[in-house]
Formats: C-alpha cells, structure tokens, sequence
C-alpha cells in the first residue's frame, strides 16, 4: 500500500484522512467554484462533479487544516437538475463547470452564490436587500466572442485548447459549444495553417518554438475578426506565408496582430504588439455607439448580454442630464460613452494605456465631447480629482475580480456622490466591499446578470442610495 504524502494527510478529531480514500456524502449546497458542498466527519469538504441534493462517492484529491477537496467518482442520486452536457470535455478543462447543471439551476445557484457572501460578509442591513432573480439568456450557448487557446504539438499534431484543471497538459478543442462559431471556425483554420507551414510551437521543456497562444475576437454587430499570434520571440517565420493563407481562405478577418511575449511567463500577453495586416483594432457596436477594440482592451466576453447589462446599469443611476459622472476601470468607455448624452461631464479612468486611448478615440469617432479619460489607478485619480475640486454627482465602477482598493473606497464615501452603481464580477469581493459602503449608502437593489453560462462565474448590478 502506498502511503500519502505528510503533507497530505491531517488528523480530523482523531478520524486519519488521506488522499485517495472514499467516502460516501451528500452534497448539501454549492460552492463560489460550481463545486458541490458537503461533509464528513463534521469536516467541510468541496466535491468538483457534484451537484446540490446529491450523494455522491466522494475521493479525497487533496486535504488542509480546515477542509478537504475532493472528486465526485460515483453518483448514488441524481439531481433532478443533471443534464448530458453538449460538450465531452465539460468537467476536464475549465470554463464548462455547471455544463451538467440545467440553465435554470444555474440561475438560482448564481442567485444564491450572491446571498451566500452575503452571509459570510454581513454588511449593514444584508439581510433585507432586494436580491433579483438572475437575468439569464434565451439560449445560453454560443455567446464567447473571444477563443484564448494555447497551442502546441502532440503525437506530431498541432493542437490547441485548453489545459486540463490543475495540469499543464492540453486539451485539444475542435469544437466548444459557447464560442461564437465565427471564432472556433477562425482558431480551427489558423491550427491547420500553422500545421501546413510547419511554425515551431512553443515547447514548454526548453522554451523553444514561436507560436504560444492564438487569440481570436469576433464583434456581433460588425463581423469584425481580430486575430492575434502571441510568440515567444520576435521572428515570426513564414509569416508572409500565414497572412497569404488568412487573407485567401479567412475573409472576414479585419486585423491581424502578434504579440510578443518571451520565456515561460504565466502571463498571457507580453509588453509588445505588433501590428502584421489588416486595421489595428476591430470595430464592435454597443448601444448604437462604435467602439474601437486594440488586441488588449478589454471587452466583456458576452456581447448578446451586454446591452441589457449597461441597461440595468444606466437605469440604475437615473440621471437628470446634469451630472458629472466617473467611470472608473472604464476600458474602452463601453459604459461611460453611452452615458455621455445623460450627463455634463464624464471622467473616467484605466491603467491599461491602449485601453484608454480607445476610449478617447472613441469618444471622438462618436462624436462625444463631454467625456475624457486618463490612465492611471481610479484609487489614484479620484483623489486627485476630488483634490482639484471636482465633485461628482454620480460614479459607476466595473473593477476586476479582486474588487474594490480600500483607497478607492475612502475617495467614493469621502465625495459621497449621491448616485452610486457597482457591477461586479465577483459575489465575494462585493460582499466585502459592501461592508466599508453601506456605513454611507442603502443598497437598493442586487440584480444578478449571466454573463457566462455553464460557469460558476456571475455578474451582479448594485444600486445605491446614499443614506
């Protein structure tokens, strides 16, 4: 018998677990992660595979202090809310967690992952705040306009996917049921291309070969095709050779690009991009406004949604037409501009520079003149502003998975602007948020927006009255 590892196995009230013992449970609730919850021994454990009600054969995958992570390996009851997913990979890569879970489950567990930070936070008044139904999609497939997949050789073949959950090792993807299909048939030709050609892949073991990742964007109301190659070095062999093969046999790509980024870095994108055909941005339209895209701007990867996100924002903050407004972690202005013809003045801010000269681009292609934007940090600026005299009357933030800075937070109670909207893309780091917010603001409303179906991953929309 092979024994664990010491530091894989841990001594619960004198009950010895270790990795690769089973244990049978039932799953009680579900986690921020999609996994199922459950316990034994009085320990909590995270089960991936399994699903709220069920019982489950559980193996343990790894153990620490306080829980236990383990697999679902066999399914004793099925939820009533099980389905045979579309996709054979879901549950092996990421992104396809809740693939197994009916859409309408996943509405309210995406409903319920907000009222479980809730409960771990307690901000002021928690426990009334109005939490909507999730806002969800008529057909929740499809809907990824942008295909980020590393490639490499296996058996001689080019391939290109995803890594498997927790491995360095490559699932191949020759179909993906929630890309937009104009971005799987691009990245699928781009694959065959590199093979033709023979383009050194990178090579993890000796960071070797060229070719890392390919990017694809796709815009829905443009038919725009952005293509980005990202390289480990700054020759591109046989690049007049790809660009022929794109230009001949994929029309509808618009903008080629390469960015270099060498070595093994963790990182996606490198410092550098270089522009190879076509434009240098891909055009998107939102909300009757164009929008100007450079490869590293960021976009919300479900344009279908989009417009009905910005809708319960924009409602949210109820402007009168005489408000200065900041748009804080702003991108290319996809929130603020539309704002701009129900205001005086939008200020907005982001620390990606390309980002924000999109932003003022395209406040100028579309004829805006009442919006600016800076790059920098909005912890950074607003203080700066508020110190410049500039009051606003109402701020929207869009901030990254890690939520809201501390510093950020004293600047918005500090000018106290009496229209405050936050969307979120993190129930947790909301939560804790809102515990330093509703010492000065009412929280109105919390509408949860699906942004990313068959993934434990939710949008929400907070409004705000200031107390």
């Amino acid at each position: 018998m092979a024994y664990p590892k010491r530091n894989q196995r841990r001594h619960f009230d004198n009950v010895e677990v270790q990795v690769g013992q089973q244990f049978k449970m039932t799953i009680k609730r579900m986690g921020i992660n999609g996994e199922g919850i459950g316990f034994y021994e009085h320990k909590l454990v995270f089960v991936t595979g399994a699903f709220t009600n069920e019982k489950v054969v559980a193996e343990v995958t790894q153990v620490r202090p306080n829980f236990l992570r383990a697999k679902a390996v066999k399914i004793n009851r099925v939820s009533d809310d099980r389905v045979t997913p579309r996709d054979d990979y879901a549950g092996t890569v990421g992104g396809f967690e809740l693939e197994s879970l009916s859409y309408p489950a996943q509405l309210r567990f995406k409903r319920d992952l907000i009222q479980q930070a809730l409960e771990k936070f307690q901000p002021q008044g928690y426990k009334h705040f109005k939490i909507r139904s999730t806002m969800g999609m008529d057909e929740p497939y499809g809907y990824r306009n942008k295909a980020q997949f590393p490639v490499r050789e296996k058996d001689g073949k080019v391939i290109a996917g995803l890594f498997k959950e927790g491995t360095h090792e490559l699932v191949d993807l020759p179909t993906c049921s929630v890309q937009y299909p104009a971005t799987m048939k691009v990245m699928r030709k781009i694959v065959e291309f590199i093979q033709e050609l023979n383009i050194p892949v990178f090579d993890e073991s000796n960071h070797s070969g060229i070719i890392k990742t390919v990017i694809v964007r796709a815009a829905l109301n443009t038919d725009d095709v952005q293509v980005v190659f990202v390289t480990n070095t700054p020759k591109f062999v046989k690049k007049g050779f790809m660009l022929k093969k794109i230009m001949m046999e994929l029309p509808e790509v618009t903008s080629v690009m390469q960015n270099i980024n060498p070595g093994d870095s963790p990182l996606i994108w490198g410092d550098k991009t270089v522009h190879l055909a076509g434009k240098a941005t891909m055009t998107e339209k939102i909300k009757g406004l164009s929008f100007e895209l450079s490869p590293r701007a960021f976009l919300q990867l479900n344009s279908i949604m989009l417009p009905r996100l910005y809708e319960v924002a924009i409602s949210a903050l109820e402007l009168t037409g005489n408000e200065k407004i900041v748009d804080a972690y702003s991108g290319v202005g996809t929130i603020g501009l539309p704002l701009a013809k129900h205001a005086e003045e939008i200020r907005g801010m982001d620390i990606i520079p390309e980002a924000v000269e999109d932003a003022n681009q395209n406040a100028i292609h579309n004829k805006i003149r009442n919006a600016h934007y800076e790059v920098g940090k909005a912890e950074d600026l607003l203080p700066e502003w508020l110190a410049e005299g500039f009051k606003p009357d109402a701020i929207i933030v869009d901030p990254p998975r890690t939520g809201l800075d501390d510093k950020l937070i004293e600047a918005i109670l500090k000018s106290a602007p009496d229209k405050f909207v936050y969307v979120s893309c993190n129930p947790s780091t909301l939560a804790a948020d809102l515990v330093p917010l509703t010492r000065k603001y009412n929280v109105d409303f919390i509408q949860p927006i699906d942004m990313m179906p068959q993934t434990p991953r939710c949008e929400a929309v907070v409004k705000f009255t200031k107390k």
